[in-house]
């Protein structure tokens, strides 16, 4: 199997003075992101083991549960290989991890990325494949802070399209915390491939953790396509293949996805151990419909 990938470490971040990548504070997300699951952290860490040597997450997103585990001391010396379909995300997670302080320099240098109506929606014309990485990068950290909700939405030439988020006063340079989200991102192996190329790639022992778009609950609830090709039934289908692959190989795969009939549907087979939890809904127009939703936390039993 190839990686698509790069090879970290390509500027070394001073952290002898800085208290934030001295342990004193952990890293948080870099991102905002629609369905993330720092609300759901006492349910899914206490389900992965306490040491892990590899560990891979296909649906990378805003990171909350590799931040978590790597904060708790989980992830020492281990080989990481976090993956996105994503392109934006990427390149985002890329730039920080190896040009840290460049990133910085451009969010605070560009007269475009400040809390404003004109100038979010001129950022957004912005066509990334037009942009140095480290523009780009700039680009979508500003979006995430400034669109609605954190919501990543494109329409189906790629382009991005969320609202305007009128915060009074959003962190758009958080530079403490690019900082230390580059120490954590160090020894990690970013990539840009399809979900099966990282399950494909996870051994026995191996712990997984795959936090997929979402199946809508309604048919009215749809209002996000994470990628231009969306992700279909067909692709939930692939991966619950995958991770019944997983388990025959010996890999320890945890699932999170949303209560839908369909996805209780795929996952009623005895090789797989499904768990409801609450999860707070954290995206609706009206703030009163906001509540906790029903969520399924899915193993698959390893083969002996």
């Amino acid at each position: 199997m190839r990686w698509r990938t790069t090879t970290p470490v390509v500027e070394k971040v001073d952290v002898a003075d800085d208290p934030v990548i001295c342990g004193k504070k952990s890293a948080r997300p870099a991102i905002k992101a629609a369905g993330g699951k720092t609300r759901l952290l006492p349910e899914i860490l206490p389900r992965l083991p306490k040491e892990i040597s590899r560990y891979h997450e296909p649906f990378v997103g805003g990171g909350a549960v590799f931040f978590a585990l790597a904060a708790a001391g989980r992830l020492v010396d281990a080989e990481i290989h976090l993956a996105d379909m994503n392109a934006e995300l990427v390149n985002l997670y890329e730039v920080i991890r190896d040009w840290p302080t460049k990133l910085v320099k451009k969010l605070r240098g560009d007269a475009d990325f400040v809390n404003e109506s004109d100038a979010f929606y001129r950022v957004r014309a912005w066509d990334p494949k037009e942009l140095s990485p480290t523009a780009r990068a700039a680009r979508m950290l500003y979006l995430n802070k400034t669109t609605f909700n954190g919501l990543y939405r494109v329409n189906k030439k790629g382009q991005f399209n969320a609202p305007f988020g009128r915060y009074d006063a959003p962190t758009i340079c958080d530079e403490a915390n690019i900082l230390a989200v580059s120490e954590v991102l160090q020894d990690a192996n970013i990539h840009h491939v399809d979900f099966e190329e990282v399950c494909k790639g996870a051994k026995s022992g191996d712990v997984t953790y795959c936090d997929p778009p979402y199946l809508p609950l309604s048919t009215t609830s749809n209002f996000t396509s994470y990628t231009s090709d969306g992700f279909s039934l067909g692709d939930h289908e692939r991966l619950r293949d995958a991770m019944l692959d997983m388990g025959r190989r010996g890999v320890i795969a945890l699932l999170s996805n949303c209560a839908a009939p369909a996805i209780r549907d795929l996952y009623s087979g005895k090789r797989f151990k499904v768990e409801e939890v609450e999860a707070p809904r954290a995206i609706n127009s009206d703030a009163s419909k906001r509540g906790n939703v029903k969520e399924l936390l899915i193993t698959v039993r390893r083969s002996s």
